[in-house]
Order: C-alpha cells, then sequence, then structure tokens
C-alpha cells in the first residue's frame, strides 16, 4: 500500500466518522516554544488549552512535522529522520477514551476491502498506563485482546504533556509484532524492534503544574473537558504494509537514494558509511524541501540556520560519495514527483524551492572553497609543529565559521596524513549546545502566564474590532490589568493594560503595527501605546493613565490616532502593490518572505531567485506609481478559503488561516488574504519611492519605501541635494556622474602617487635602519616603529632592504607602523637563513611581542606579519621582542 493511499484511507476513515479535515498547517507557527511544528497536535494547541474555541467537535488531519534534536544521528540508523507525517484524529470534548479506541482499531483491524489497513488483529499488542485501569478495560471489551496482550507501563512511557504547565493525560499505545525474527517474545516492555509502535493515543485529562507527572509529580487537578489527541506515524505503517525494512526503503524515500546511486555509483546496502551517507541525503532533501516550501530560506540564524545545515549536509554527503558537481537541483525533482501528490505545493511553487536550494548548493560550494584555503594553512602549521594531529578547535573553527561539516574535516585530514582531535572538537560542540539550551530554555515560557487572558476571553468572548470602518468608539472596560495582575482601579501614572468589548484600535499582526491613541472617560484619560492579542480574539491595549482613575465597568470614548492610521494604511496597501510588482518581475518564486507597515514608510521581504537588480528595482518602483494614477477602488471582502484561491488571492507563507477569509483587492493587480487595514482607492497613496533595498539572508531580498508626504519630502530633499551639486560643480545636474566619477579618478590617481612616493622615501631608509642594528649574541637585531601609514606591502619591502644592507649577518628584522586614520598597528618580521641556522624563526617570535600591541600574527620561519589595535604599546613590543631574541639565541 503506497503512503499517499495509506494517508487516504486515514482521512476518509475519519470523515466517515464525522470529523472536519483540516490540512497541515504550516511547519512554521507562531509558537515561542516550538522552532518547527514536530507533532499533529500543535495547529490545535489553542483548542486543547482554551485560548480560542474548537471550530468543530472532531478533527483530523495529516500533518508535515519537522524534528531537528538529533540531527547528528540521522543515517548512522534507520531509526532517525528529520522529516515525517503525523496522522491524527482529535476530540475538543467530544468522544474521549471509548470512542479514540474504538476509532483506532477498527481502522488498523479492518479489512483493505472496507477500507482499512488490515493488520492482523493477533499481531497487535497495546500499552497503557500504569494507573489507567479503564482504558485497559475498554481494550479488552472493545478489542478481544487477551490481557496478557494488554500491558502497563509507568509515567515515563505512558503518560503525555506538553513540557510546561497545562494539559496532559494518559496515553496507550499500538504496537505491531514484526515476528520473532525481529527479537525477543514478550511485547513492547521487552523488544521495541521487534514490537514497533504505530499509534499513541492520548487521553486528555489532568491538568499539569510546574512539575511533570512523568517526574513524579502529582496532578493539580481534571480539565473542565477532555479532550483526545492521537498521532499514528505514517511512514512506520508504510514500513509495515509495504513490507521493507525501514522507512528509507519506503515508497516516499527510496527514490532519492537512488538517484544518488545514479549519481554515485555505489550501491545502497553494499557499505555501512557508504549507507549513512544515502540516508542523510534522502532525510535531509524531504526536510529542505518542505522547510522551503513554508518560507523558510538558509541563514545563519533560528530556523534558516536548520535549514542550511540540513542542506550542507546532503552536499556534505554527495562529495563523500564522490560527486562533486552540483547535484541538488536532481534531488528536488525526485522529492517533487514523490511527495506532491500529497503536498501539490511542491510542483506548484516549484522553482522558487529549487531556486532556494541551488543557490544554497552554489554559495556552500564557494564556502568550501574558501574553508579548504584555511584548512590547508592549518595543515601547514600543524606539520611545522612536528604535530600528527589537527587540533580540535581548528575543527571547530572550519564547522563553525565556514560550515564545514566534521565529516570532511576527517575526510581531508586523513587525506593528507594527519587525524583531527574529535575529543577536542565534541567538547566544544556540546559547549555551544549547552549555550544553546540555555538560551532556549531561558526564552520558553509556560501556558499558564496567559491564564488571565485566557478567563477575560472566557467571560466575554472575543473582542468586536470595528477598526475597518469606525476609528471612534464608545467601549466598556472589562479587564484591568497592572503588571498582568488584573486590578479593580488604576490611578494616574499607572501603566495598565484594559481589555474592552469593542475596539476601533488595531491589534499589531500581519506586518502592520498597532494603532495609538486616546481612551476619555468622566474625570480620566489615557494614552493608548500599544495593541496586542495576548491570546487569540482578545485585542489587549497598553495605556498610560494620564490624569483621574479608570475602573472596570467604566465607558470610555475611544479614539484611534487618525493621521497616524491613515498614513499606516498607505503603507500597507503599497506594500501589497510592491508585492505584486515583485511578482510581475521575478513571478511566484518571489514570495513575500516578511513586510512591517509603519507611518509614511514600509519594508518588504521576498525571496529572490537571485540577485536582484536596480533596474529591476526601478521598474518595480515605476510600475506601482503607474499604476496609482489610475486611482482603483480597494475592496476587502470575507469568503471561503477555497473560493479566494479560486479568485488567484495570495497567501503568505506561516499564516494560519480559518475557513472564512479576508480578501484585499485592488483591481485585478492585487488580491491577497489579509486583516489589516488599507485605503479606500488606491490613488490615496499619492507616491511610493523605493529609498533602500539589500540582502537579509540566503535567498531573501529587502526593500524599503516611503509612501505619500513622506516620499515627497524625501524626493524635495534629493532635488535640492543635486541642485545644490549641480552648482557647486558648475555643471548641469544630468552631467553630475560624469563630473564626480571624473574627480573620483584624479583623487585616486593622486593617492597612488603618493603612496609611491611615500613607499619610496621609506625605502630610502633601509641604510639608516640597517646601520642601527643591534648584536644580540652575533645576531644583529633591527627593532624600531617607522614613519606612520606605511602599509603591510611597504613593510614587507623595507624589511628585505634592511636585510640586504646587512649582508650576510644573521639577522631579525622587525618593522612597526600605525595608521593614525583607524588607530591599528601594523608589523613585519623578517628573519636571514643565518639567523634560522641558530634557532631563530619569525613565526615563533610574534607570541612573546604580539599582546603588547593588542593583536595577533604569524607566519613561517623566515616571515611573520600580523596586526594589533594599540600604538601605545609598540615600544613595549619591540622591547619584549628583544628579550625574546636573547632568550632563543642563549639556548641555541
Amino acid at each position: 500500500m503506497q503512503t499517499h493511499e495509506i494517508n487516504n484511507r486515514f482521512t476518509e476513515h475519519f470523515r466517515g466518522r464525522g470529523h472536519t479535515v483540516v490540512p497541515s498547517a504550516s511547519l512554521i507557527l507562531d509558537d515561542p516554544n516550538l522552532l518547527f511544528v514536530n507533532a499533529g497536535m500543535v495547529q490545535f494547541k489553542p483548542y486543547f488549552l482554551g485560548d480560542a474555541p474548537a471550530p468543530y467537535p472532531r478533527a483530523t488531519s495529516i500533518q508535515k512535522c519537522v524534528r531537528t534534536a538529533d540531527i547528528d544521528e540521522v543515517g548512522k540508523t534507520t531509526r532517525h529522520n528529520t522529516f515525517f507525517q503525523m496522522a491524527g484524529n482529535f476530540s475538543f470534548g467530544d468522544y474521549f477514551k471509548e470512542g479514540a479506541i474504538e476509532h483506532a482499531w477498527s481502522l488498523v483491524t479492518n479489512s483493505r476491502d472496507s477500507g482499512g489497513f488490515g493488520f492482523d488483529p493477533d499481531r497487535i499488542w497495546v500499552t497503557v498506563y500504569e494507573h489507567d485501569p479503564e482504558a485497559e478495560r475498554l481494550w479488552q471489551r472493545i478489542s478481544g485482546l487477551p490481557p496478557e496482550r494488554i500491558q502497563r507501563r509507568d509515567a515515563h512511557d505512558n503518560y503525555w504533556d506538553m513540557g510546561v504547565p497545562g494539559p496532559g493525560g494518559p496515553c496507550s499505545e499500538i504496537y505491531y509484532d514484526r515476528g520473532p525474527e525481529y527479537g525477543e517474545e514478550g511485547g513492547p516492555v521487552v523488544d521495541e524492534d521487534r514490537y514497533i509502535e504505530i499509534w499513541n493515543l492520548v487521553f486528555m485529562q489532568d491538568i499539569r503544574g510546574e512539575g511533570s507527572p512523568k517526574d513524579g509529580y502529582p496532578v493539580l487537578g481534571e480539565l473542565p473537558t477532555k479532550n483526545i489527541d492521537t498521532g499514528m506515524g505514517v511512514e512506520r505503517v508504510a514500513c509495515l504494509l509495504q513490507g521493507v525494512e525501514n522507512v528509507y526503503e519506503t515508497d516516499l524515500v527510496r527514490p532519492v537514494i537512488a538517484k544518488a546511486e545514479e549519481f554515485s555509483g555505489k550501491r545502497y546496502g553494499d557499505e555501512h558509511v557508504d549507507d549513512v551517507r544515502f540516508r542523510v541525503i534522502a532525510d535531509h532533501m524531504r526536510s529542505g524541501m518542505m522547510l522551503v516550501s513554508d518560507g523558510v530560506t538558509p541563514s545563519n540564524e533560528t530556523r534558516g540556520y536548520v535549514l542550511r545545515r540540513l542542506l550542507r549536509r546532503v552536499v556534505r554527503s554527495t562529495r563523500l560519495l564522490g560527486v562533486h558537481e552540483p547535484v541538488l537541483g536532481e534531488f528536488t525533482k525526485v522529492v517533487r514527483d514523490a511527495m506532491s501528490p500529497g503536498y501539490p505545493e511542491l510542483a506548484s511553487d516549484f522553482d522558487r524551492i529549487d531556486s532556494v536550494i541551488r543557490n544554497e548548493e552554489e554559495a556552500f560550494l564557494g564556502t568550501l572553497s574558501a574553508g579548504s584555503k584555511i584548512f590547508d594553512t592549518a595543515v601547514e602549521r600543524t606539520r611545522e609543529q612536528g604535530a600528527a594531529q589537527l587540533p580540535g578547535s581548528k575543527a571547530f573553527q572550519l564547522h563553525d565559521t565556514y560550515g564545514f561539516p566534521i565529516d570532511l574535516t576527517l575526510e581531508m585530514a586523513a587525506e593528507r596524513g594527519l587525524s583531527v582531535d574529535e575529543q577536542g572538537f565534541r567538547e566544544l560542540m556540546e559547549q555551544q549546545r549547552q549555550r544553546a539550551k540555555e538560551d532556549a530554555r531561558s526564552r520558553k515560557t509556560a501556558h499558564g502566564d496567559l491564564s488571565t487572558y485566557r478567563t477575560l476571553l472566557d467571560e466575554h468572548g472575543a473582542t468586536e474590532f470595528i477598526g475597518y470602518t469606525d476609528l471612534r468608539s464608545t467601549s466598556r472596560v472589562l479587564g484591568l490589568l497592572r503588571d498582568g495582575a488584573p486590578v479593580p482601579v488604576a490611578g494616574e501614572g499607572s501603566q495598565v493594560e484594559l481589555v474592552l468589548d469593542r475596539t476601533p484600535f488595531y491589534a499589531e499582526g500581519g506586518g502592520q503595527i498597532a494603532d495609538t491613541g486616546k481612551l476619555v472617560g468622566p474625570g480620566v484619560e489615557l494614552e493608548v501605546t500599544d495593541v496586542q492579542q495576548a491570546v487569540p480574539g482578545l485585542s489587549v491595549h497598553r495605556a498610560k493613565v494620564l490624569g483621574g482613575e479608570v475602573a472596570v465597568d467604566t465607558r470610555l470614548e475611544a479614539g484611534v490616532d487618525a493621521e497616524r492610521r491613515h498614513a499606516i494604511a498607505r503603507s500597507h496597501s503599497a506594500t501589497h502593490l510592491v508585492h505584486a510588482a515583485v511578482r510581475d518581475a521575478y513571478g511566484k518564486r518571489a514570495a513575500q518572505a516578511g513586510s512591517l507597515n509603519s507611518p509614511g514608510r514600509m519594508r518588504f521581504d521576498f525571496t529572490a531567485p537571485s540577485a536582484v537588480s536596480s533596474d529591476v528595482l526601478g521598474g518595480v518602483e515605476e510600475e506601482v506609481n503607474e499604476y496609482l494614477q489610475q486611482d482603483v477602488e480597494v475592496n476587502s471582502y470575507t469568503t471561503s478559503m477555497d473560493r479566494a484561491m479560486e479568485l488567484g488571492a495570495v497567501a503568505l507563507f506561516g499564516e494560519k488561516y480559518g475557513d472564512r477569509v479576508r480578501v484585499i483587492d485592488m483591481g485585478d493587480y492585487s488580491r491577497e488574504l489579509c486583516g489589516g487595514t488599507h485605503v479606500g482607492s488606491i490613488g490615496q497613496l499619492g507616491v511610493v519611492k523605493l529609498v533602500n533595498d539589500s540582502s537579509v539572508g540566503s535567498g531573501v531580498h529587502r526593500v524599503e519605501a516611503l509612501v505619500g508626504m513622506d516620499a515627497m519630502r524625501y524626493i524635495n530633499k534629493e532635488h535640492m541635494l543635486v541642485n545644490e551639486l549641480a552648482d557647486r560643480f558648475k555643471v548641469k545636474a544630468e552631467d553630475l556622474p560624469e563630473r564626480i566619477d571624473s574627480m573620483v579618478t584624479r583623487l585616486r590617481d593622486a593617492e597612488k602617487e603618493l603612496k609611491q612616493l611615500r613607499v619610496a622615501k621609506v625605502l630610502q631608509s633601509a641604510g639608516e635602519l640597517a646601520g642601527g642594528a643591534v648584536d644580540i649574541d652575533g645576531v644583529s637585531l633591527v627593532a624600531v616603529r617607522v614613519a606612520d601609514g606605511v602599509d603591510g606591502n611597504s613593510l614587507r619591502a623595507l624589511s628585505g632592504e634592511v636585510r640586504g644592507k646587512l649582508g650576510s649577518r644573521p639577522s631579525v628584522v622587525a618593522l612597526f607602523s600605525a595608521d593614525p586614520d583607524t588607530g591599528k598597528v601594523g608589523f613585519v618580521v623578517a628573519v636571514s637563513p643565518g639567523a634560522q641556522d641558530r634557532g631563530v624563526a619569525a613565526g615563533e617570535l610574534v607570541p612573546s611581542f604580539a599582546a603588547h600591541i593588542g593583536g595577533r600574527g604569524g607566519g613561517k620561519a623566515e616571515m611573520a606579519q600580523g596586526g594589533g589595535s594599540d600604538p601605545s604599546g609598540i615600544e613595549t613590543a619591540i622591547e619584549a621582542l628583544r628579550k625574546e631574541l636573547e632568550q632563543v639565541v642563549a639556548r641555541a
């Protein structure tokens, strides 16, 4: 049975039992505790936590998931995967244990002809929580399983919670017995290789506190509404139904390995070390494509870093298989063809996904080239020191700075006859992991922190937002908080949070910043500085009491700062138009990757398939402003998600949409799903002026623009500046570029001439410097500070001239020069062959004095150079070098 058929059977089984079929959520959700969605229940957390009412009593989904905690273990065994699919069914206060067990048992054991998976009931085992006799009795009654095939386990194995205060409960797991050839008899408590888990049923009935029942802490009480959360591992079921040993041999994964076999000429199953590489390629390509599909782009931070690491591990693995040319673009096609029946966006958005991955591969191949030079230098220094092992610190630097996987460093070192201090490397990696864990732990928040807001939402319902049509309203204070705690009243000077029954204030969201304004009542006035949705549907107004007292149940006149709101609306509408123009220029591959709409200014990030030229951006700006002349009416309406997609509305990556969505139309030019505020017609924007563009990550470009009067003021300022420059240069404005180019050329020529004169003057001092040489036990030392502003090349040339003047005498020449513009110091140390014979090496002298100038450097026996940041320490450095030379010569 193919994987897509497994998913279809699961979906239809639960659809036929009254469940709403919910599409997979994006891998990126706004959850402070998660980097990526890693379980089927994540998108339903607001319903389980009580943050929002569930729109349906029953639901089912096939959720794409990514887990990267053990990314380094992927490939070493067949049990680890970063990407997987979790099929689940969920009940929100509807059926409970009995229903969950009945639904699961029937799908698992019903015949294939009747829509089930057709597993042999005699090979099914289940586990239950040791303190849940109800579940044990239900399994016996519903399935007829004998008592010995229903095993009890402790809280560590069969109790579930989110890892933070909130809901939890016992769980029950379904296992399949693969047979005696896979291990010992005795059920899953004895051998989980033979008895493989396929489905976990969570009976969400408890409230846990700071400590988890998994660790022996008691539950705080029962949930008022009991829920069901289940997860069936699609890939594990596919292994069993397809009769293969592991997920890497299933229908959606094996084709990637086959393509890698084709490129490398090697065969999966022949050598374990190669099998590891095949599995890394297959797993990481699926994860990488799914992440890019959901809007992640490679970078050096958070999600983008994980994606970059996944893709670079693929490149590394292909190289270790002997494939050195770019091949990721071929793997993307294989993943698309295998996965798109279940995830059609992989096909419809393939050009963009493929472009991002190809660009990252190209960038990494360039990084490998640069890192290889650092590696070569490290190898050379290791050999000079007579060592046979590359330091762990150097391997860590190659990994952390240049993205070199340790396996690649090991392979390259072995080719050069060296080993690597893996222990030192892993210690540094572990230190980095611990720092990352501590950072993540410090950011992690408990769901209990929002309990006050949830209570207000439960008691009063969602805040009515009237700000699309009205900027003023009479509102009643439903809740008043100070420092996160409810208070009945707050006086002058207090910083408070208010929850109103209705509000014209827009809460920050969708890239649009929050409204500000005033709340005024009998004898009281407040200034609203921010509005946020602490929990979905509840607008929380952050304000300062300017005078009087405000209390719960007070009626206030709410007024938005109209001028500021209109300026923000112009920026938001401009963002939609710029988005449309960018898509016209680059196609669907140019997808929005973020935005910020503030008064008179907008920022728009988009995925760029290649370098973004100024000509294209100029065309974007011209196209937008031409369209503004048509003064097209801006329309907003609510419709179903399916209808919006039929109309061609653009949905944004990472956003979660319900069944009903709001659409913003600007003629046929722009149509997007959006909850923000906009102008009535596009002519109200006036002018849109792009003022800055930059790259903010691999494949992500950012443009910034001014809108309306802010744009006009900017244009006027530029116009005045151009006129002033034209007047000063005595040319017409259109001739300025040519005149400035000419002046810059003359200045550069003059600088070159001055540099040549300065070098010539410095070189003329070689004889004088040689004449001041000091004898150190038969070695002539010239260690001096030369004129300021002498660059490294000139210092090297001068050191050669001085050595020449000293003739065949053993000599050491150390020259220092400070740059008055930067405050930096440069130095060169040159050692003659005669001095080298006395045991003197330039590179070994540097550590004796570099710290005195706040610097470092290095080199070979005959020449070393470096720099520092403290010119005041030059004389001390010279004295330290002299003493070191005395000791070296004495030892010789």
